[in-house]
């Protein structure tokens, strides 16, 4: 696997770390992680990362806790490795030597604090009046004021990173909905979710090749186009090969979902859809009082779990899928039993490297579980489609209309945040609301965040 087909080096380090922490489960070793791992990742004499090889070492044996399950104690998948964290600045709003003391002031006339003032012909920001809004910064014609924020804290759109008193981001899991932003902005990979597979390489193994239980995979319908190491069809071979009995879409939960989500809608006039953990956890910590509009229907992984488990009274079941939050949500009580462990699309990379398997090499296996919408689920507009299809001309008998508001943060599409919420309520029409938090690629795709993305399918 070349390092290239990864987004940045973060992911290439917790992805050899992954694949040296597999190999050693199945071929032993795995009691003398912390010791022999660290010396392959980071061979030495000298550091390539750190201030020194030992600090490196160090943060490479963080890597490994990761990798083996983490913090057990903690529920929140997302978890801060203290020792890998460069303690950024977060100064705020900050004047720089560009500063030209000119005599237009337009920051200080665009404040609306009053927290400008001009000392000595320069610029001069008061802290405590200052509210960071950043329209000096977008009025100064010299670029002179930067805000400077650390990546993680502004990735953080519920504002559930704080800094503690040695100048370690800490996560408040209170606020925290495991959307996995600040995992992907961390510049030093001090953030990540923590792995479970060593859970699920003793279930593997555990059911002694299929004698005593199977064990299914259900994937998510992402994985055609984040995975670029074969065919989809090779793919579900080369996850078989594994040691799973079957390779289950997603995308079937999703067809049940969609017919659920279609009649709910009927007596809801505004509902939003419960697919993304993050998303519903977000409403639910910042709007209590859209508690209600939450759709009921379980989400599509919990959906093909419930049918899977129907027909299979022993079957265990890893769902295999590109968000961090959906490891949070297996383990939320209300969803106890369905789903027995989540891996990610980094995390099966690792895991098919480690045991040698080719998936280029691997012949192809149909998969033919889903519809077409059950497909597009999540995909930009899929639910709007799906619940139309399902719903004919409409749920309430009228055509229904689709907007499209993808937020990419800029002033046009607002990203949806506590300040913002959802759609106010309207009489006389009824309005599907759906959120969505993170998306991941693996390898090659770049990594795009869209805060609290929102599209509204209105009838």
């Amino acid at each position: 696997m070349e390092q290239k087909l990864f987004d940045t080096n973060v992911q290439w380090i917790k992805y050899k770390v992954l694949k040296e922490v597999i190999r050693r489960a199945y071929e032993g070793g795995l009691e003398d992680a912390y010791i022999e791992i660290p010396k392959i990742i980071t061979p030495g004499p000298k550091s390539a990362l750190n201030c020194c090889i030992y600090k490196e070492r160090a943060i490479v044996q963080e890597r490994i806790h990761m990798a083996m399950g983490g913090d057990k104690n903690n529920d929140n998948p997302v978890q801060v490795m203290e020792i890998a964290c460069d303690e950024c600045p977060a100064a705020g709003m900050l004047v720089t030597e560009a500063c030209r003391g000119c005599l237009m002031h337009a920051c200080k006339d665009v404040c609306p604090t009053g927290a400008i003032t001009i000392v000595g012909h320069r610029c001069h920001i008061d802290k405590s009046k200052c509210i960071e809004c950043g329209k000096c910064s977008a009025a100064c014609p010299y670029s002179a004021i930067i805000a400077q924020k650390r990546p993680c804290m502004k990735s953080c759109k519920v504002k559930a990173i704080s800094i503690n008193d040695d100048d370690k981001a800490v996560i408040d899991n209170n606020k925290c909905i495991s959307c996995g932003a600040c995992v992907i902005s961390c510049p030093f990979g001090a953030i990540t979710d923590r792995s479970l597979v060593l859970d699920i390489i003793d279930l593997l193994k555990q059911s002694e090749d299929g004698n005593r239980y199977r064990v299914y995979a259900v994937i998510a319908p992402a994985i055609v186009g984040q995975c670029r190491f074969g065919r989809i069809e090779q793919v579900v071979t080369a996850i078989k090969e594994l040691g799973f009995h079957q390779v289950v879409e997603a995308a079937l939960g999703a067809d049940i979902t969609l017919y659920n989500e279609a009649l709910e809608m009927k007596e809801k006039k505004l509902m939003t859809t419960s697919c993304c953990p993050a998303f519903v956890r977000f409403v639910e910590t910042n709007f209590p009082e859209f508690r209600d509009a939450i759709s009921s229907s379980v989400s599509p992984m919990l959906m093909t779990a419930k049918l899977i488990k129907r027909s299979d009274l022993t079957a265990k079941v890893v769902f295999i899928g590109p968000c961090a939050a959906k490891k949070a949500e297996f383990r939320q009580e209300k969803n106890q039993g369905l789903i027995d462990s989540v891996m990610s699309f980094e995390e099966l990379q690792a895991f098919l490297d480690a045991r040698g398997i080719d998936t280029t090499q691997c012949e192809d296996t149909i998969l033919d579980n889903a519809s077409f919408y059950g497909r597009i689920f999540a995909k930009s507009g899929g639910i709007a489609q799906g619940v139309a299809h399902v719903a004919g001309r409409s749920p309430c008998g009228r055509e229904t209309r689709r907007r499209g508001c993808q937020t990419r943060g800029d002033e046009r599409h607002r990203p949806m945040s506590p300040a913002s919420g959802p759609a106010p309520r309207q009489e006389g029409n009824r309005q599907l609301l759906r959120g969505y938090g993170l998306r991941r690629r693996l390898c090659g795709w770049p990594a795009e965040h869209h805060p609290f993305a929102k599209e509204c399918l209105r009838c």
